[in-house]
Formats: C-alpha cells, structure tokens, sequence
C-alpha cells in the first residue's frame, strides 16, 4: 500500500529503478521550520511531545521528498523509562544525574512496559503514519544495547573515550552483560511497540560498538544486537518490516556485522563501498542490502564537490540492495542547498554516475 516502497524494495534486495535515498541524524535539526519548534521547546520535550515529534518526523520529508520519514526521536529516551532522569539537557544531547557503574545501580533498573512509560512514541508513530498517508514509508528507531550501555556509565565521554564502560567490560564482564541484557530486553519491546504502532522498517543505532576490537564486538554488541533483531515482530521470515543495523567505525567488523540478522547493513563514511561489498560476497553474505555512505562533511562543501562524491558512491554500489544515505549524522550546519543537492544527486541515479 506504500505509494513510493523503494526503501521496503531495497531492504530485501529487490529491483528498484533507482536506490532510495534518505538521511539519517535526525535530518530536520538544520531546518529552520524545526528551529522554530526549538524556540518553544527543547530536544527532550519535542521528543516527549507526540505532535512536535510527528512534526520534526515530516519536515526532512517535505522539504526534500526523501524516500522514507525517520521518526524524530533520542536514543535516550527508553534509558529513562528504565528508571534514570534526566538531569540536563542541551542542544544536543541528554545527560543523566549520575553513571550507572554498580550492581545495585544495575538492579534498579527496570525493563519497561513502552505502552506505560513511553506512550509519546508510539503516539508520534501513528500521527506520523497518518500524516504521511502511505506515501513513504516510516523508519522507526531505538539505540543498540552496547551504545546505551555506555549512555549510561559514561559522563560526556567524547568519541573513543569509553574508558568507564571498558573499566566495567574488563574488570566485571559479568555485571556489563547483566546490564546489556536488561537494554537488549527494554529494546525489543520498545521496537516491536513502533512495529505495532506502524513503522515499517526499524533502524538500530550501536554507534559506539565501532569502538570495541573485534572479539569485545562479538561478545558484548553483536550477541545483543543479534537478540533484538531475532525477537522483532517482522513477519514470515523477517520479510514484514526489515532491520538496518547502524556502527560507526565499522571497518574492522563488517562480517561480524553481518552476522546480526538485520536486511541492512549501514556503512559509516570511512569505508569504501565497493570494497565493503566485496568483502561482504567473499564472506557469503551476498544477500545483504548496504546503505550510505557520504561523507556527511561533505555537505559543507560545494554543490558540485558533494555531487560527484555521490556519483563516486553510485558507481561502486551495486545494482540490486543499495540505499543511498550519509554515512553519520548529517551536520546541523548543513546548507539547505547542498542538502538539497545531496538529494537530487542520488535520485539522478547510476545513469549519470556513468
């Protein structure tokens, strides 16, 4: 019933005419539609508040006819209904009142009902759907457990930093998993609430697993990576709504990515696309779709400079099972014209990546 179902058509490898393209990094936050919501809310409270989530959700769509909506959310916000506040907000993030590093901290924590404790969501769901009118489909989104793991132990730890959460992997393994489990379960039934309430595809953001060596990766992300995407409600054969699996730094763990049971693989900016696919064939792994990945810096180039990065991307990609997307966050200081260019860029297509 989706009017435009690239994006559904992609994930499972099928023929499109062109790739679809979208942008993650909650793409509206450089639009000065969204400013304007900011003037009279912050980011926690659009988050919480149904129709100022449904609306940051439609703006990216409207102002560039994308070929999905990406429901307009934080990663934090089922950590909070696991029991932690809040305990500043800024412009771009959420920091809680102190890091959970002890076992009593752990056990405190509660798996929560989504329905009860995070209604705002699934509400936004629906009034996005509804809003959208099956013309695109809705990409719903919650955080990997590793990643929210270390929301939680750390405090403001800046990318490559996570000295808390290894202190806890190497000294007590044990309680970190214990932690990851809790996430992994709070995770599975806060998906499979936006399946229900009508999402299409889901996206699972584990950003900083990338940070972990290979073997941390297998152990402590992949595995509860791996439970969430078994326990989604997706249909026969995972066919009903497909996953994307996203990690920055991916390089050195792309095949144990795709051991993760998601459709999609989203390849961070540092990978060269045609290398990732191949790596990916030599691996039997050839059924996987891939999504990205220009550098989002790029964006605060030229039109024409980021305009032949997607050419160069278009080129490697393959013909069947590629999502055109940035390889990261899409920076807020991205000029609407090159955002714009960005776009019309990838629906031109590989006929003039030629």
């Amino acid at each position: 019933m989706i009017r435009n179902d690239r994006l559904i058509r992609a994930c499972r490898r099928q023929e499109t005419d062109r790739a679809p393209v979208w942008m993650m990094g909650q793409a509206g936050r450089h639009l000065p539609a969204f400013r304007a919501l900011e003037a009279d809310a912050d980011l926690w409270t659009i988050c919480r508040t149904p129709d100022l989530a449904a609306e940051a959700s439609m703006q990216p769509w409207a102002a560039f006819d994308v070929d999905a909506a990406l429901l307009f959310t934080h990663l934090a916000l089922p950590l909070e209904a696991m029991g932690m506040k809040p305990a500043r907000v800024d412009a771009d993030d959420i920091v809680f009142a102190e890091p959970v590093r002890t076992a009593s901290q752990v056990r405190a924590l509660i798996v929560p009902d989504p329905e009860e404790e995070t209604p705002f969501v699934t509400e936004a769901v629906r009034s996005v759907r509804k809003r959208l009118n099956n013309a695109v489909p809705l990409i719903g989104t919650a955080g990997g457990p590793f990643t929210l793991a270390a929301h939680l132990i750390e405090e403001n730890a800046p990318a490559g930093r996570l000295v808390e959460t290894k202190r806890m992997m190497y000294r007590d393994p044990a309680l970190l998993h214990e932690l990851l489990d809790k996430i992994a379960e709070t995770i599975i039934l806060y998906l499979n609430a936006q399946i229900e309430a009508g999402a299409q595809v889901v996206q699972i953001d584990d950003a900083r697993a990338g940070e972990l060596s290979c073997g941390d990766y297998e152990e402590f992300a992949l595995a509860y990576a791996q439970k969430v995407i078994e326990r989604l409600h997706r249909g026969p054969g995972g066919l009903g709504v497909p996953a994307i699996l996203h990690v920055d730094g991916c390089g050195a763990i792309l095949e144990k990515m795709a051991e993760s049971g998601a459709n999609v693989l989203s390849l961070d900016w540092r990978l060269d696309l045609g290398d990732a696919c191949r790596r990916l064939r030599a691996a039997h792994f050839e059924n996987l779709a891939v999504q990205g990945n220009l550098d989002p810096c790029s964006l605060l180039g030229t039109p024409d400079t980021l305009t032949e990065g997607v050419r160069e991307i278009l080129k490697q990609a393959p013909g069947t099972g590629h999502i055109m997307n940035l390889g990261g966050p899409i920076p807020p200081a991205a000029p609407r014209e090159n955002v714009l260019a960005f776009v019309l860029a990838a629906k031109a297509g590989i006929k003039e990546a030629a």
